[in-house]
């Protein structure tokens, strides 16, 4: 699950200016600058990227997450269900 884990912290970092990609699992996704529009980006890349379906609600544009470990763990989880 590192890799996962490596994959998915990438996907979040690349939203974020240089300054702001040195990510911990606490940080809270509004904090570091992931707005609604950067997160159904960021659900849209991490979807392609496992080859998986992130449910969401489209007419509510803030995303499920709120901390970038919440991200990490739901994304862990839906592959394993895949599996």
């Amino acid at each position: 699950m590192a890799d996962i884990t490596a994959d998915v912290v990438a996907i979040i970092a690349k939203k974020l200016p240089p300054e702001k990609r040195n990510l911990q699992m606490t940080d809270r996704l509004d904090e570091i600058g992931i707005d609604s529009l950067m997160g159904v980006e960021m659900i849209f890349d991490l979807e392609e990227k496992f080859d998986i379906q992130i449910p969401y609600n489209a007419n509510n544009a803030r995303t499920e997450f709120d901390t970038v470990g919440d991200v990490v763990r739901a994304i862990e989880t839906l592959v394993r269900e895949k599996s």
